[in-house]
């Protein structure tokens, strides 16, 4: 008979009851063949008194084993493995208390994508100081206005409906209240209707290559650009085309040329501060391409993904506050705003686009959350989330400027950079007689991690060495210390040189 007595392990101090730790692991043992078919079982006193439990604690496994099917009773026989369940070669396998295996190998095929492979850093350990590559810093998030909003929303019996299905377009109020802000504040010039809400302003992206991009389908983006976003228009099954970006941002001249040549679908630009090299795309080159698109009947996405902080005069409103002729797909969100986890963003578009969009999304994910985006509203009708971008952007800008002085004074001989005019990041390059596998393998030593992926940055191999330094998401000590740490490794490369 199965040794039940040395293969069994339960576990008291646990919220898993008994009788359910045993359930787990004789059906652990049936599936691995180690018990087969027609196994005949012990008695319930027997394997009670093997296993020093309470005779009842059996009984319940037992009938909680047979109303699932994986056991039967035979009467006057005694109780057996169900006869009629199919046969399986035993195996060794290693079961911990709680029965998890753990499974790190497919038994079957599927799709790989080797474009969406890059490395990923988690830091849990605060003696590790991070350079991230433009976030906002959680820790100043109206943490206690979110609160307070919830609090008042989840006590009031009519917001009961927000635990409900809901719009595929979006909290209605939400989509409202935040036409009327982007009105004010970027000079759009929209109703409801054009907007949906969405996952954070990568769905956006991500909805607008799917509808805009048939198979072969061409997008033009910056010779450096977001590298998320060109995967993004990859995996809709696009062609990528570059051109230019200088300090005056996309070269719309170079557009120009390819539009004699292919059929644009689309463009793709971050028109305030461009990712990666956080320049701004000059007024010029904003009216040609807006007049390109009318011509060719090409779509621009707009990511203004930091819109509200830049730092040397207002804003410079988007492509999309002079758009006439319904060419610009307006994407944002709440992530720089306010922190990395409000994954709230939105699409703002012609109805017919929207209407498409939301069909699309409903499949993907067929609501967002529904309380959240009505904190959200709520939080746009007080004004709440323009007093907080008005505080922090004093706070960003005094890092940027104390990051900028310490990285220009300490480490000038290593990187050349210039100030950014706005946003979260700067953009440095190394000197060539560098290389960034060895400054980032160096810093770990030093607890200090910079994005391993750097190469993520460089989409046309130019081999620029360029990468963004965060500044937001530190505060002045650690603007200080990381920089500490940054001296210290180019000392020691210096040294092994």
């Amino acid at each position: 008979m199965f040794p039940f007595k040395n293969n069994i392990s339960l576990v008291r101090n646990t919220n898993r009851n008994l009788y359910l730790q045993l359930c787990d692991q004789i059906i652990g043992f049936i599936k691995s063949g180690q018990l087969p078919p027609a196994t005949k079982l012990p008695g319930s006193r027997k394997l009670a008194e093997d296993l020093n439990i309470h005779r009842k604690t059996v009984i319940a496994t037992y009938e909680e084993l047979i109303s699932q099917g994986w056991i039967e009773t035979v009467p006057s026989r005694g109780t057996f493995v169900t006869a009629s369940l199919p046969i399986v070669n035993p195996e060794k396998i290693d079961l911990d208390t709680n029965q998890n295996y753990l499974k790190n190998k497919s038994g079957f095929s599927f799709y790989m994508r080797p474009h969406l492979m890059f490395k990923s850093i988690a830091v849990n350990d605060k003696k590790i100081l991070r350079i991230g590559d433009g976030a906002p810093d959680h820790r100043l998030a109206p943490i206690d206005e979110i609160a307070k909003i919830y609090r008042n929303i989840t006590k009031k019996n009519h917001h009961k409906d927000l635990l409900n299905y809901s719009s595929i377009y979006g909290n209605f109020e939400l989509r409202k209240n935040l036409a009327t802000y982007l009105n004010q504040t970027r000079g759009l010039h929209i109703t409801t209707d054009n907007v949906l809400i969405t996952r954070g302003s990568q769905m956006g992206i991500y909805l607008a290559s799917q509808l805009l991009l048939p198979p072969k389908g061409t997008i033009v983006v910056g010779n450096t650009n977001y590298m998320t976003a060109d995967d993004t228009f990859k995996e809709a099954g696009g062609i990528v085309e570059q051109v230019t970006v200088d300090q005056q941002g996309l070269h719309t001249d170079e557009i120009a040329k390819l539009c004699k040549t292919k059929e644009i679908k689309a463009i793709y630009v971050t028109s305030h501060h461009h990712h990666p090299t956080t320049v701004t795309l000059s007024a010029q080159r904003r009216m040609h391409l807006l007049q390109l698109a009318q011509q060719h009947q090409f779509a621009i996405i707009e990511d203004d993904y930091d819109y509200d902080f830049h730092y040397t005069n207002a804003p410079i409103l988007p492509l999309a506050s002079n758009d006439s002729n319904g060419n610009v797909i307006y994407i944002g969100g709440f992530t720089k705003m306010i922190a990395p986890a409000m994954r709230i963003g939105y699409l703002v578009a012609p109805k017919d686009f929207v209407d498409e969009a939301a069909r699309l999304r409903a499949i993907i994910d067929r609501q967002g959350d529904t309380i959240l985006e009505q904190v959200l509203a709520q939080m746009l009708s007080t004004g709440d989330v323009q007093r907080h971008i008005n505080k922090v952007i004093k706070i960003y800008k005094k890092r940027r400027d104390l990051f900028c002085s310490l990285l220009k004074e300490k480490l000038g001989n290593y990187f050349s950079f210039e100030i950014p005019n706005g946003g979260m990041a700067v953009w440095v390059k190394l000197d060539k007689s560098y290389d960034w596998d060895q400054v980032c393998e160096t810093a770990r030593t030093y607890d200090l991690t910079i994005n391993p992926d750097w190469r993520r940055y460089d989409n046309d191999n130019s081999g620029h060495n360029g990468i963004r330094m965060g500044f937001a998401a530190l505060n002045e000590e650690e603007i200080k210390e990381v920089i500490h740490r940054m001296v210290t490794v180019f000392e020691t490369l210096k040294q092994n040189q």
